[in-house]
């Protein structure tokens, strides 16, 4: 996973945050970006650090040892999102992020932060369309306490009715500042659910709201031991530790948990789509939206890296194809960006912009048009593709400074691109893409038969939702 734009929406219910801004600011940093060897052949040696295993009951490990500072974290990543959700129980995934902090047999409501806080560490948890991702920092001396009370969420979860009640209108509360309060993330919403017909990557992460109201304890019961077993899981850790002894620690707290029955694949793959479609929506806003999605690949397709280094030429900062000629030229949109999320299957590339004073969304999309038409049958130069690849390692090697960034990068490798030994060669196979590649994708992807359109149009009269 390189440095591609990312959209301001609600992908992952995390904070916004744009890659390539990120990287753009840092292109005067590269001398200093990464304190161990910076070259790809360097880097891709490193692989020879990270050690695996996965136990009898099916918990994967993997493990990074980095002993520059007394510091660990640990991803449990738990393979389950929106994606393996349906009608009528959406939003479970995101749920239980939150109910995994809720207390269990063995330890009440509260003792999960106040024991971690008291040790050092801290903690937080996403959801994505793909994956649950749990994550703890804290000193190395507090890696048995962490790893006591991380197995033990996963064996011991409590269901108390109030707890449950209580966490439903958190989450209920959550989606109306995150989504209906906010109109790109509404625009969002609504486009996905038109641009997939079948796959559940149309499922909003958060759920829908009848659904949210309406989940019962038997439903919330079935998903979490459906979910939350160790051979749904893999746990990644980077930092300060001894690999064998992690190991062992890891056997002792996780192993005795049994293993769970695996979850039925998801096999649900989405139909050619056959003609544009198009969404408008009508409510109280200050400025217009256009929002335009493509069907496109998954984050295992051998095209990866050449979608990303297309998304950072049309989007990657100030000097980009799309900010240079539909903000700054024309002036019919205040900002633009691009997002792919890369997940297990296909999912959708796609264009946000917020439009200027003045501009038409129809002056905005026939000239968003041009420019892609324009990448589609001239290609990109070979001064874009050298300032994309720039930008996009610039932003890796900073990611990979951290032990955060090691283990987000590391856990992402191994689940959604199915070996973590990739990330070691990423960069050379970033480096080898070639501008004929970025052309072929961007002919691939951005037929406008496949497009779905989406417009916000600001009317005072409209109802909120």
């Amino acid at each position: 996973m390189f440095a591609s734009p990312r959209r301001r929406g609600l992908s992952q219910l995390a904070a916004p945050f744009s890659w390539a801004r990120l990287a753009c600011s840092l292109l005067l940093m590269s001398a200093l970006v990464w304190s161990a060897p910076s070259r790809s052949a360097d880097f891709a040696a490193a692989a020879g650090q990270v050690q695996t295993k996965t136990l009898a009951n099916g918990l994967q490990i993997i493990v990074w040892p980095v002993h520059n500072i007394p510091n660990v974290v640990l991803y449990n990543w738990v393979r389950v999102g929106s994606r393996n959700e349906s009608t009528g129980a959406t939003g479970l995934a995101h749920f239980f992020e939150h109910m995994m902090f809720n207390g269990t047999t063995d330890h009440p409501k509260g003792d999960f932060e106040r024991l971690l806080g008291e040790a050092g560490g801290s903690s937080n948890a996403n959801t994505r369309k793909d994956v649950t991702v749990f994550q703890d920092w804290f000193p190395r001396s507090a890696l048995e306490t962490v790893l006591m009370l991380e197995s033990d969420r996963i064996a011991h979860l409590a269901f108390v009715p109030e707890v449950v009640e209580n966490e439903r209108k958190v989450v209920y509360s959550e989606r109306r500042l995150r989504v209906e309060d906010s109109a790109p993330a509404l625009l969002s919403e609504q486009l996905e659910a038109v641009a997939l017909l079948a796959h559940p990557y149309r499922i909003p992460t958060i759920g829908w709201p009848s659904d949210i109201q309406s989940w019962t304890l038997s439903d919330l019961e079935n998903f979490y031991h459906t979910f939350y077993a160790p051979n749904n899981c893999t746990l990644v850790i980077v930092g300060d530790v001894e690999p064998a002894q992690l190991i062992a620690l890891i056997e002792h707290y996780f192993g005795p948990i049994p293993r769970g029955a695996l979850p039925e694949p998801v096999r649900t793959r989405e139909p050619e789509q056959l003609g544009e479609r198009r969404l408008q929506l009508h409510r109280p806003a200050e400025t217009g939206l256009v929002q335009v999605l493509y069907p496109a690949i998954s984050a295992a397709d051998p095209r990866q890296p050449a979608l990303d280094l297309l998304q950072m030429v049309l989007t990657g900062g100030e000097s980009s194809r799309l900010h240079r000629a539909l903000v700054e030229e024309r002036r019919l949109a205040i900002d633009i960006d691009s997002d792919w999320n890369e997940g297990l299957d296909p999912s959708l590339l796609g264009f946000y912009a917020t439009l200027a004073e003045g501009a038409t969304s129809a002056q905005f999309e026939q000239a968003l048009e041009e420019e892609l038409e324009r990448v589609v049958h001239e290609g990109v130069s070979d001064a874009e593709l050298a300032r994309a690849k720039r930008q996009s390692l610039v932003a890796f090697w900073r990611g990979v400074t951290t032990l955060d960034g090691r283990a987000e990068l590391l856990g992402e490798y191994a689940l959604m691109h199915s070996d973590y030994r990739l990330l070691f060669s990423a960069p050379a196979a970033l480096e080898r893409v070639s501008g004929a590649e970025v052309q072929s994708v961007a002919q691939q992807i951005l037929n406008p038969l496949h497009r779905t359109v989406g417009e916000l149009v600001p009317d005072p009269s409209a109802a909120q939702p």
